[in-house]
């Protein structure tokens, strides 16, 4: 079985030649570099990784698309782009010319971005990209996901995939209440998930059997196909490996075909990397 992980932050230190915006800090004080990762993976048995820009270096996808060049079996990126940039359309269209980028990533649980999507300025973004293919990563909290669900609708040719199940900065059963709202979004067959980063939302212990019952309702409404694991590595609170056989090992409700898809056959077929 191929595990593939959907979620993988690198970057580069923050110079005078290349500064970081100053907006967040990062998530440990040395950078992950292309090649850390390759060993990190390694052990703990991942196959590949799809990169994503972390925040905190900006609407910047220099060091994530190199890496994916230069080790194009191994990393493949999402670039971060601004919504609001005077050429985003131009960019967006283009995207599938640069090797190794095959979609985009927004982050509309900060307060800098949730206007674009609740205003609906992002309508253009989501026209040009389901006309280019282009696939998109969201992190979106549960009580925004009906926002999701219409943009959804109106673009069927338009492939989403919502980051974390929605979480973000809460443990257990505090980031739950909504949690309907994110299994109601499985009824739309252009919309999968991302079951990454979870031992991050949860005080339980390894191997995180919290998530059992609500894994086994986002199986059953988002099927194997459309359910993806990832480590989003750099926050997580465990061994890169744990966070491998918290699937792999200790959910035996999953067949070994739904592990297939859930570990990387479906990140994989979803964004388009062969």
């Amino acid at each position: 079985m191929m595990i593939v992980d959907a979620q993988v932050h690198i970057w580069a230190a923050s110079t005078p030649e290349r500064p970081w915006p100053a907006r967040h800090e990062p998530h440990r004080a040395t950078p992950i570099t292309a090649e850390e990762l390759l060993g990190v993976m390694s052990e703990a048995g991942v196959s590949r990784s799809v990169l994503v820009p972390p925040s905190f270096e900006g609407d910047r996808n220099d060091v994530v698309i190199a890496a994916a060049q230069k080790y194009p079996d191994k990393f493949a990126a999402m670039g971060r782009f601004d919504p609001e940039a005077p050429d985003v359309l131009e960019q967006i269209a283009n995207i599938k010319k640069t090797p190794g980028l095959l979609g985009m990533r927004f982050t509309f649980h900060r307060p800098s971005m949730r206007p674009l999507l609740v205003e609906g300025k992002m309508n253009p973004v989501w026209a040009v990209a389901e006309k280019a293919g282009v696939p998109i990563m969201m992190l979106v909290k549960h009580p925004d996901l009906h926002y999701i669900d219409a943009v959804a609708e109106r673009h069927p040719g338009l492939k989403l995939i919502i980051d974390h199940l929605g979480l973000n900065n809460v443990k257990d059963e505090a980031g739950l209440g909504d949690f309907d709202k994110l299994l109601a979004l499985g009824k739309r067959a252009n919309v999968a998930v991302k079951t990454s980063c979870l031992p991050q939302f949860t005080t339980d212990q390894y191997p995180f059997k919290f998530w059992h019952p609500y894994l086994k309702q986002v199986h059953a409404a988002y099927g194997p196909k459309r359910m993806f694991w990832g480590s989003d590595l750099s926050r997580l609170p465990c061994p890169l490996k744990d966070c491998v056989t918290m699937f792999t090992e200790h959910m035996p409700f999953f067949s070994a075909q739904d592990m297939e898809w859930i570990m990387g056959r479906g990140i994989c077929e979803w964004i388009g990397w062969k």
